[in-house]
């Protein structure tokens, strides 16, 4: 080859992943970028269930996968001078851990950042919204479900000496993490509205707000040339009008419908869990277990490589059952909103509107009747309420917010499992749909 790119692109997985549920995005970015414009790295090192062991142990472990192929290819005379990094799910953490952690050994000195995109990434956590004794029930036991990963995802965790949770210091203001973000020419997340089971649009876009509740309520404005899939953020979705009320006969045959509709979910409950419930906790203490000594070694520096140099000043076939079973659990839970009085604390980067009711659709489909609905709204706004997220929740909104991000919410109609639809994470038919967002994503990909 006479040219030698000067471009890598780290791809990082997610939770329970591995390299090749990246397939299809690397498959993509090589037929747009051939080996002469582009190398791409497909991190290897947080396969399977090593994916328990933290974002911590995750960042350092693809920091050093990154340092160690950069040597690779300037030992074989490749010069590199920019460097992209896209994350999936859990992926996207880890690479925003990672990114610091090179920021701070000075590589963005010499190497210039250049894009940086995550895909349905848990950026505020997956702890449930407040409210709701199902939500506090769910963030108690959930985050005990996934070792160390799942206590940094539910934010039950103090990292280090800070006193506070891995997620929050990941977030903070003057952090070595915002400040490698800051460095990057373009960053922009992908983010599901409906039916992603494992993470919900108010945290892979980190929106205080949750517009998409009832999507048959609202005018969805689209990103022209990307089908009715790219959501235009540009354009937020608005309420439409009000139906009139149905009659009792209507109303009786809606709530039969909607019994038939959730006849699956009970069963789900009552026969499922018990004995799924039990293989799940069993997993995961297993899991849990082996992670630990995972951890003893790479604390000890015998995983491989001595990873303590990476510790720098911060501010400055079960496997698939248990992933089945999280995600289900996971979707079951509602969203929750701040009472009345309570917007105080929510981010001031977003707008949001006062409320001291669930917002109109998701009551226009009551009994309520349309002359009630229209007086409600008269004494307040009929726009989107803050969900009841945590004081360090609306912080994290606020500081990722002022780094400054492309947002690109995607409408996935046709498979109700999202999160793996968004990078076509199989090749099924079904998620068709990928292959747009796919092609969003490339076609605002910067060399």
């Amino acid at each position: 080859m006479t040219a030698k790119p000067d471009h890598l692109c780290v791809l990082v997985h997610g939770l329970w992943g591995n390299p090749s549920h990246l397939k299809f995005l690397a498959d993509s970015l090589r037929e747009r970028h051939p080996e002469d414009k582009l190398h791409i790295l497909v991190v290897k090192r947080n396969a399977g269930s090593f994916t328990y062991d933290g974002i911590e142990t995750g960042g350092e472990r693809v920091a050093n996968e990154v340092e160690e192929s950069i040597a690779d290819l300037e030992s074989n005379g490749h010069e590199i001078k920019k460097l992209s990094v896209v994350g999936y799910s859990l992926g996207g953490l880890i690479s925003r851990y990672a990114i610091g952690l090179l920021y701070s050994k000075g590589l963005f000195e010499r190497i210039e950042p250049v894009n940086f995109v995550t895909f349905a990434t848990p950026h505020l956590g997956v702890r449930s919204p407040l409210r709701g004794y199902h939500n506090h029930v769910w963030n108690v036991l959930g985050a005990r479900t996934l070792s160390f990963s799942g206590r940094q995802l539910f934010m039950i965790d103090e990292f280090r000496d800070t006193g506070k949770p891995l997620l929050s210091v990941l977030a903070a203001a003057d952090s070595i993490f915002i400040r490698a973000l800051s460095k990057f020419r373009r960053r922009s997340v992908y983010a599901n509205v409906i039916n992603d089971r494992t993470v919900a649009y108010y945290t892979a876009a980190f929106s205080q707000t949750d517009p998409y509740v009832d999507v048959n309520a609202i005018n969805i404005n689209y990103v022209e040339g990307y089908g009715d899939v790219v959501v235009d953020n540009n354009k937020p979705p608005t309420l439409k009008e009000l139906e009139p009320a149905l009659s009792f006969p209507r109303r009786l045959q809606s709530s039969a419908r909607s019994a038939l509709d959730q006849a699956p979910l009970i069963a789900f409950m009552f026969l499922f869990i018990p004995v799924g419930s039990t293989l799940f906790l069993l997993n995961s203490a297993v899991q849990s277990v082996r992670s630990g000594q995972r951890l003893r070694l790479h604390e000890d520096g015998k995983a491989g490589a001595d990873f303590r140099t990476y510790r720098v000043p911060l501010f400055n076939a079960m496997r698939k059952e248990v992933e089945d079973m999280f995600e289900n659990m996971n979707n079951t839970q509602q969203q929750e909103y701040l009472a009345a009085g309570d917007e105080d604390i929510a981010s001031p980067t977003q707008p949001i509107s006062p409320r001291t009711r669930k917002p109109s659709f998701v009551t226009r489909k009551s009994s309520q009747s349309k002359s009630d609905v229209e007086k409600a709204d008269k004494q307040e706004p009929s726009q989107f309420p803050a969900l009841a997220l945590t004081p360090e929740q609306f912080k994290m909104i606020e500081n990722l917010d002022n780094v400054g991000f492309q947002k690109f919410p995607v409408f996935i109609h046709k498979h109700r499992h999202t999160h793996a639809a968004i990078i076509r994470r199989m090749n099924r038919k079904s998620f068709e749909e990928g292959y747009i967002i796919v092609r969003h994503w490339l076609d605002n990909f910067q060399l």
